[in-house]
């Protein structure tokens, strides 16, 4: 999957929202026609049980979709035989699936805002879901193929919108918890699949790793339409103004989203243009969407090294190899867990800027994560040798599960508040990018790791994250004086 953690929409009617939200109860309503919320329709007044259960099920959510990133990897050699194709046309199971991922927010974002959360995850699990019936009973390798690029696309409709919900429920000084839980899931996702399909495929036909997937994604299908209410304010308040009209019968009544100008068609074409005009044009938005997209790429193709390493140099079995990506999984989980430190250090650095922090503050985490990553995967290198234990490999992979975590996080928070009156172009710019590298890598890894071997082909990877370790801490420094030189970031 292409990871995504929230990708913001385009919020001008969050903004508005939020002054309904905030409004004096006394104050003068210009209109009376203008509806505005009221606390029974606010979510963040829901039970604090309701918020956190639809919490887990977006999250929950956002871990099936991501999971299906990467539980096509182990997939592969049953696929091959049944189809009668090589090994490297299967890795395109992973491909297309996460283009398809990279793709969906350029075009679903600006729904969001017209139909709201529900409508975009109800329609994207129903299409989720329908055509994973085709992947997991395709005739042929064609079909298999076309069916994962358009699933990956339904998945990331979800992906999309889903962090807007956590943000939507909770309010800033209580969002952090629920939003750390909810980051976690797409992050975890790829490294959760090889889990569970390499048990499966141990034991099963391959098939039953997508029918297990379809018995998933129809459960969170149902709890998505019993258990988790529309979030979205803008929406909320225009249902409620179209409520009125019908039970008033005055048609004056109406929701500030109704008066929005702009068409659909022109919110998608921005959608679509804006992120590769932020990349084509501004240095700072590239190199940080270039560093997480070598990131992200590096952990698809760690799909395809992982069972090179174990399965041909330790003799492990397909369990075993889905079990050796538990390091990775270990060193996220670790990351997460230091959230309340990171907290800490943040609401002091406010404190010194009178509350209105820089963003490059954000980049710290980011330090962090880019001098665990090379250390990792150098020590994962000098580890793969055949009278090294095999331990010693998952271990060497725990920092980079953390450093994944830390740049991924400290990235999004930093472009989102640098880039803030275009943030949802910023993300799905990232997104795309990041897309693209993750779709690419395990194509050639193959063939990487037969020329180079294990120790050369992993250690080239360690050296590409060293060259862009030094990004964080360059732009901790100038950041500041790159934003008041570009047209596109807050200064």
């Amino acid at each position: 999957m292409s990871m995504s953690t929230r990708s913001p929409t385009t919020d001008h009617t969050v903004e508005g929202a939020m002054d309904e939200r905030t409004q004096s109860p006394t104050k003068e309503v210009i209109d009376p026609h203008l509806v505005t919320l009221e606390p029974k329709d606010d979510p963040q007044n829901m039970s604090s049980l309701r918020r956190w259960i639809v919490v887990l099920i977006i999250s929950s959510g956002s871990l099936c979709v991501a999971c299906a990133s990467s539980i096509s990897a182990f997939t592969e050699a049953g696929s091959a035989q049944t189809f009668h194709v090589s090994h490297e046309v299967t890795i395109l199971g992973v491909s297309l699936y996460v283009s398809g991922l990279g793709a969906g927010p350029l075009l679903v974002g600006p729904l969001s805002e017209v139909y709201g959360r529900n409508a975009i995850y109800r329609v994207s699990y129903i299409f989720f879901f329908i055509f994973t019936f085709p992947v997991a009973f395709a005739p042929n390798i064609g079909v298999f193929l076309v069916f994962r690029l358009i699933t990956g696309f339904c998945g990331s409709a979800f992906l999309s919108v889903a962090g807007g919900s956590v943000s939507d429920m909770f309010p800033n000084s209580t969002v952090a918890n629920p939003m750390a839980v909810y980051t976690m899931s797409p992050f975890i996702g790829p490294v959760v699949g090889p889990l569970i399909a390499g048990f499966i495929n141990q034991n099963v036909y391959w098939r039953w790793t997508y029918w297990v997937l379809l018995c998933w994604i129809f459960v969170e299908m149902v709890t998505l339409f019993l258990l988790v209410p529309e979030t979205y304010v803008p929406t909320i308040l225009k249902k409620k103004a179209s409520r009125l009209r019908n039970t008033t019968g005055d048609a004056g009544y109406f929701a500030p989203l109704d008066k929005v100008e702009g068409s659909l068609a022109t919110a998608i074409f921005v959608s679509c243009y804006r992120p590769f005009q932020l990349l084509l044009f501004d240095r700072m938005a590239l190199l940080l969407d270039i560093w997480n997209s070598l990131i992200l790429g590096i952990l698809y193709l760690a799909f395809q090294a992982f069972p090179i390493i174990f399965e041909g140099v330790h003799h492990f079995n397909v369990q075993m190899t889905g079990l050796a990506f538990l390091g990775v999984g270990i060193g996220m989980f670790f990351a997460i867990s230091t959230l309340p430190f990171w907290n800490r250090l943040f609401a002091r650095e406010a404190v010194k800027f009178n509350g209105d922090p820089p963003p490059e503050v954000r980049l710290i985490m980011g330090q962090v994560g880019a001098v665990l990553a090379p250390i990792s995967l150098f020590w994962l290198a000098f580890t793969t040798y055949p009278q090294v234990h095999w331990i010693a490999p998952v271990i060497a992979s725990i920092p980079f599960g953390s450093g994944v975590y830390f740049i991924f996080t400290s990235s999004f928070t930093y472009l989102v508040t640098a880039y803030r009156p275009i943030a949802a172009s910023a993300m799905a710019g990232n997104s795309a990018l990041r897309s693209a590298f993750a779709a690419a890598f395990p194509l050639f890894a193959g063939a990487m790791y037969d020329r180079l071997g294990t120790v050369g082909a992993t250690a080239l990877l360690a050296g590409l994250t060293t060259i862009m370790a030094p990004l964080p801490f360059i732009f901790y420094r100038i950041g500041a004086q790159l934003r008041m030189k570009s047209r596109f970031a807050a200064h």
